[in-house]
């Protein structure tokens, strides 16, 4: 007769959760760095933050870097510098996370860096200073990454990398993880992430998802946040690191917290009145602004009136170019909508928005219809580059196809320009999501297929 003793108990055991995918990767931290990421906190002409996590144990923490050489790096030659450390217990998880930013460089110039300590550097990356003013660049910015990071969404950042390797930053517009103060969920973030996020800087806005709520209902962003990132502070008291704006070449690029603007009306005041002393001071020949819940919606029953109507003025009055959005797990893109219907008119000054998914986790599009181009059940990443009187906005596929594409022209004493490039893009993909026809009536389904049906 077989014995069935403990160790068989537990194999059993263990062999059935992982048959079920029970098991969720921990990602804890060790001795050696990781979870490295480069971000702003100043001049990217002139400076460059790294941030990284270690075990508890490590007390201190150092950073080299040295300008990249075409030679081995021999170490003689580098810079040391002993990082800023704080400590998160969050999740069960102790660590500690260092930061160091270097100061003082030359624009459009690589340098290389490592962190960490004797027997536990880092492997060595490098990063590029922004350039002068005027100069060309191109940025990626992704939509919600938010569920199954490592499984599903490591493709999408990493095919993005593979099209745009010289990419200046990446912007994700929120909800980066989806269960706040779940620290596997980062590390599956900065697993998909991985050297890619220690070479091209991160900019980021914060989303729902990145915040709870205290008993009394105070809302708290996500611990990880200003232990991971190190985002400038020139934004209100208030909103440290999470609304803030950065100068890069003829661009100004703002982030707004758009989770503490739809919760508070305090707060929406506060930012209010921010934004429009920095768009007001900014001689920046291009204006983005970046936030998680859209202006104007792109999935099923969603609608952010009191934001729109508070802040949709500002971005006209001030001919904001572009706004990047995410939250509603869908694609659209639209134009100066005046009341909730594209307007064609070219002398229009307003900004194109758009609301994009990077992620796994699909919605149906909104039955109102504003944009000019939509895509359902789609992950998408979106590729912008600035050259002088030009933006080009391309949005692709995770198997990289172009799925939507424009231009904008700003020539001097001329109205801004915006030609539309979707021709050039494969077809428009306005599929329900899978699941829908046990969500929805025949009559909801009906009038789905006559809104984005009738121009295909």
């Amino acid at each position: 007769m077989k014995v069935f003793t403990k160790f068989n108990c537990l194999f059993a055991l263990f062999f059935l959760a992982t048959s079920f995918n029970l098991i969720a990767q921990t990602f804890l931290p060790t001795t050696f760095p990781d979870r490295i990421i480069l971000t702003w906190s100043d001049d990217p002409m002139t400076t460059q933050s790294v941030t990284w996590r270690t075990s508890a144990e490590v007390m201190d923490s150092k950073a080299q870097f040295i300008l990249a050489p075409n030679t081995p790096i021999y170490l003689e030659e580098v810079q040391t510098f002993d990082a800023k450390t704080e400590f998160l217990d969050v999740d069960s998880v102790q660590a500690n996370y260092h930061s160091v930013t270097f100061q003082n460089l030359k624009p459009a110039t690589t340098y290389a860096y490592r962190v960490g300590k004797e027997e536990t550097w880092s492997e060595w990356h490098q990063f590029t200073t922004a350039p002068e003013k005027g100069a060309p660049f191109s940025f990626v910015y992704f939509g919600d990454a938010q569920n199954n990071l490592k499984s599903q969404w490591s493709r999408i950042i990493r095919q993005a990398y593979s099209n745009l390797p010289k990419a200046a930053f990446m912007l994700h517009a929120g909800d980066l993880i989806n269960s706040t103060q779940d620290d596997s969920e980062w590390g599956e973030w900065n697993y998909a992430g991985s050297f890619i996020n220690a070479m091209i800087p991160s900019i980021a806005t914060p989303g729902n998802h990145e915040y709870d709520r205290e008993e009394g209902g105070t809302l708290v962003l996500d611990y990880h946040w200003k232990k991971q990132f190190t985002f400038p502070e020139n934004g209100p008291k208030e909103f440290e690191e999470t609304v803030y704006y950065t100068d890069y070449s003829d661009m100004r690029l703002i982030s707004l917290n758009s989770q503490e603007i739809v919760s508070d009306e305090n707060s929406m005041a506060i930012q209010k009145d921010w934004l429009e002393k920095v768009l007001s001071e900014n001689t920046q020949k291009w204006t983005i602004i970046t936030f998680h819940h859209p202006i104007y919606s792109s999935g099923t029953g969603r609608d952010n009136q009191e934001f729109r109507e508070a802040f949709k003025p500002i971005f006209e009055k001030y001919k904001v170019d572009l706004v990047l959005q995410g939250h509603d797990h869908s694609y659209g893109r639209g134009r100066n909508l005046p009341s909730g219907v594209a307007n064609q008119d070219e002398a229009a000054q307003g900004p194109v928005y758009v609301v994009s998914v990077s992620g796994p986790k699909m919605y149906n599009l909104t039955f109102d219809k504003w944009m000019d181009r939509a895509a359902s059940n789609t992950q998408l990443y979106q590729l912008i580059s600035i050259e002088g009187n030009s933006l080009n906005y391309g949005a692709y596929t995770a198997t990289g196809e172009l799925y939507d594409a424009f231009e904008l022209i700003k020539d001097e004493g001329k109205p801004k320009e915006f030609i539309d490039r979707a021709d050039k893009a494969i077809q428009e993909a306005i599929e329900l999501t899978p699941g829908s026809d046990k969500k929805m009536t025949a009559e909801e389904m009906a009038e789905y297929m006559r809104t984005y049906k009738k121009d295909n």
